[in-house]
């Protein structure tokens, strides 16, 4: 599992219109999880040794954020051929497991994982309420989290912290291309 950062936040890139299945048996669409304040949109995955280690951070705050207007949705890029503890049924069962009230979804070609540039599991997207980027690091070093302070940020000003520490994780598994 090689360990990559994420880039430096590109502030202002507005996010990318996708609709993806859920693990409710649901499409999903950028549209639907926007947010009256802000919009988060993680790459994460069932597997991940770095996901399992913030998951509960995680959960804990999409649940803070979305008491200030800003709502939530993880996104799951990998390779499920090659990662079988990524499939759709263990996404369902990793979203009951950790109880998710936000949209878990299967991204199974990768194209919005690509479209975003996501790199690694955990990925943060911080959008403010033009859906305009504003915030691309990591969840914490110590509570209350950084994604935390920085979504609430963006909540009432629409800017996201102009230092900001990139995410750290393992890569996104992409599916080899023949």
């Amino acid at each position: 599992m090689a360990l990559l950062e994420t880039p430096i936040c590109n502030f202002g890139e507005k996010a990318k219109d996708f609709t993806l299945l859920s693990t409710e048996n649901k499409k999903v669409s950028l549209s639907d999880i926007k947010g009256k304040n802000g919009t988060l949109i993680m790459f994460i995955c069932n597997h991940c040794p770095y996901v399992k280690a913030v998951i509960n951070s995680i959960v804990q705050d999409v649940n803070f954020l979305d008491s200030v207007g800003i709502k939530s949705a993880a996104i799951m890029s990998n390779d499920v051929n090659e990662y079988s503890e990524d499939s759709f049924e263990n996404m369902i069962s990793f979203a009951k497991q950790h109880n998710f009230l936000f949209p878990y979804l299967f991204d199974k070609t990768q194209k919005v994982a690509r479209d975003y540039g996501a790199v690694c599991t955990p990925d943060f997207f911080g959008y403010n309420q033009n859906l305009e980027l504003q915030y691309r690091g990591r969840i914490y070093a110590a509570r209350p989290t950084e994604l935390g302070a920085a979504m609430k940020l963006i909540a009432t000003t629409g800017k996201g912290p102009k230092k900001q520490i990139p995410s750290m994780g393992c890569s996104i598994k992409w599916i080899k291309q023949s």
